[in-house]
């Protein structure tokens, strides 16, 4: 079923990201930014990007619910359903503090799960058109081209750590662990970015606090179908609908057990 849906899926995304989201780019008002919480954005592109996308979406595949991060937003409740059924899940701008400020990287992506499963998902880069693309089973794809995920090479892997949604203890404990183990380099804000960087070779190691679906469905599922590797801290898999926090993805199975054992045992 998923391999059916691409065609229409990209179509949409790309128009939303044409018409929706590039003409308010280093265009935006402030009165058309506002914080939902500290440091957590939201724009008038985003909420009309998710009501476009989910209106297509439902049309696309209507027995599919649809969850979105801006209506999870007003309504909690609606989150609760994530890991039943078949859902789309939306994030109609990853990166709104970056978009909200008028520099990259931002992009739009889009899952569909089946009872916390991830069967497909899409991240467009709206401003290089990059599409990144997996399906369950079949692999990863840039732009139509499969892709494998590859170490950097650097004589210490390559580490972005998100630790701004943690606690100030666990952010000083992962900062001692990671001293001399692995060369730290800054995060891009945005997970829409962040995983093809761990594809691409550029990173090697990635730490993610918060899990929310619409951050992580499609691109847990992109990295693991490149062969890396992206997992709850103990190992287990990612599922939809599982808010525990904590999520190591790594450009290779041996370099997130390394990740895991210096970083969390």
């Amino acid at each position: 079923m998923p391999i059916e849906l691409h065609d229409p899926v990209v179509a949409l995304m790309r128009e939303v990201a044409r018409d929706v989201v590039m003409p308010r780019y280093q265009n935006l008002r402030a009165e058309e930014i506002s914080e939902k919480a500290v440091d957590d954005f939201v724009t008038i592109a985003d909420k009309e990007s998710e009501i476009r996308l989910a209106e297509g979406l439902s049309r696309i595949l209507p027995e599919a619910g649809v969850i979105g991060e801006e209506a999870c937003a007003a309504n909690p409740a609606i989150l609760d359903r994530a890991g039943e059924g078949l859902n789309w899940i939306i994030d109609p701008i990853d990166g709104t503090g970056n978009f909200a400020a008028g520099r990259a990287p931002f992009g739009i992506m889009i899952a569909l799960a089946d009872a916390g499963t991830t069967l497909a998902g899409w991240i467009l880069d709206p401003l290089t058109g990059r599409l990144c693309h997996a399906t369950l089973g079949t692999g990863s794809h840039i732009d139509g081209e499969r892709v494998q995920a590859r170490e950097s090479g650097d004589p210490l892997p390559v580490a972005a750590l998100a630790v701004y949604f943690m606690t100030p203890e666990e952010r000083a404990d992962i900062q001692q662990r990671s001293s001399g183990q692995f060369a730290l380099v800054d995060i891009p804000r945005c997970a829409a970015e962040q995983y093809p960087r761990l594809v691409l070779g550029q990173n090697d190691i990635s730490v993610f606090a918060r899990t929310l679906p619409w951050d992580h469905a499609a691109g847990t599922l992109f990295l693991n179908e490149a062969g890396g590797c992206c997992q709850r801290l103990d190992g287990s898999p990612y599922r939809i609908g599982d808010l525990r926090r904590g999520l190591l993805g790594a450009s290779s199975p041996r370099l997130w057990d390394l990740a895991a054992e210096k970083l969390f045992r």
